[in-house]
């Protein structure tokens, strides 16, 4: 394939709002009107996860959305803050950004030879600015109600709150108040390169220019004596984190550390990582889906420093080293069906979530997976179909 630079605004004209929301479960709420502005809510009834207000549903290029907490974006804000439900690779989230809308609009998927391009095309900020973020320390004796409705429990707040912040966007004239950030660092006591930002209604997003190719949240429990972590636990995020360790903690002790790549796995972030643990076992810990067993396969590669090839299948994952192939069943455990056939170091363990729990959220909560977790392209179709449909009567 060609290189070729992404015209974001371009991409921008040909894909909307609307076609990524429903790709995501989304529904149209028609009780709330159809016309200049539409709203598209996710789950139903009591369940209902997220809502959004799009403006302009008849043109793509000018569709923006916004939410009642204040929250706002475009089309490449609604991607990224769902990037882990689009099965992509890249870099950094912008290559995979690019990818996704590349995707919808029937392009070529692109591919640069320097990473540079990506930020030379999108017009958004790819340097964190400290100064936009107002930021205080969680206060334990008045932890955010966000935790419990979430259901974390006090004691795992205060023992994970040196590495929570609580943040406000100076910027954001719509929402005045503070959210839950998750600082990102290259290193200990560096200084916060991003954040990790989680808020009610289910709002979640990273702060502006958070740099997620080479920065992670990390929270180590060993008392700030690196030497002393033996295990270092790896997630998609850092509520996951959190769930992971209220569960487990009586088995865990002290000298272990958590860690979220939040949802845009890049090798510099893992390696950074553990270079700062160098007496410590790394742990994959990431989702029961698709896209985490792809990243517990990276993970293990880089660890062991074997370059692997990893290619979707109908019946699962193929993975390719040394000259072998290997059909990877999504369901067990990765390390003891690659070992038979490489030789492994077991630099990394497996710790993942009951097999009936998509990730380490649901099984606190006591929610399993259905057998139909999103829409299938079928219902997209149709839905899609029936929103242009109604468009036209207006």
């Amino acid at each position: 394939m060609a290189d070729y630079k992404v015209n974001f605004k371009d991409l921008k004209s040909r894909v909307g709002i609307d076609d990524i929301a429903y790709a995501l479960g989304y529904r149209l709420d028609r009780k709330a009107g159809v016309g200049k502005y539409i709203e598209l809510v996710l789950g139903d009834g009591t369940n209902r996860r997220d809502t959004i207000i799009v403006s302009n549903p008849r043109d793509k290029a000018a569709q923006t959305f916004f939410r009642r907490d204040g929250s706002k974006g475009d089309v490449v804000t609604l991607i990224r803050e769902n990037l882990d439900s689009f099965f992509v690779t890249g870099k950094d989230e912008w290559q995979k950004i690019a990818k996704v809308m590349a995707r919808f609009a029937n392009m070529p998927e692109p591919e640069y030879k320097e990473d540079r391009e990506y930020v030379k095309s999108a017009s958004v900020s790819h340097t964190f600015d400290s100064s936009r973020y107002e930021v205080k320390q969680v206060d334990p004796d008045r932890i955010p109600r966000l935790f419990f409705q979430r259901g974390i429990a006090d004691e795992t707040v205060k023992a994970m709150a040196p590495f929570i912040s609580l943040i406000r966007d100076k910027r954001n004239e719509n929402f005045d108040g503070y959210n839950i950030g998750f600082p990102y660092t290259e290193e200990v006591d560096s200084k916060v390169q991003g954040y990790e930002i989680r808020g009610m209604g289910g709002y979640k997003s990273k702060a502006a220019g958070t740099n997620s190719s080479s920065a992670a949240w990390v929270a180590y429990l060993s008392g700030g004596n690196n030497g002393l972590v033996r295990n270092v636990f790896f997630f998609e995020s850092a509520f996951d984190a959190m769930f992971f360790y209220q569960m487990n903690r009586a088995r865990l002790g002290s000298n272990i550390a958590l860690v979220s790549l939040g949802g845009t796995f890049s090798d510099r972030q893992v390696n950074g990582v553990m270079e700062r643990f160098l007496n410590a076992r790394a742990f994959d810990c990431f989702d029961n889906d698709l896209a985490g067993r792809i990243y517990g396969l990276r993970m293990m590669a880089l660890l062991e420093n074997i370059p692997l090839k990893i290619t979707k299948t109908d019946m699962g994952l193929k993975v390719e080293a040394k000259g072998k192939s290997i059909e990877v069943d999504t369901d067990r455990s990765l390390i003891p069906q690659v070992s038979s056939a490489l030789s492994l170091r077991y630099r990394m363990g497996q710790w993942l979530p009951p097999k009936a729990f998509k990730d380490w959220n649901d099984c606190l909560l006591n929610k399993p997976m259905k057998p139909e977790i999103t829409p299938n392209k079928s219902d997209r179709d149709i839905n899609l179909a029936e929103q242009r449909k109604s468009s036209f009567k207006i």
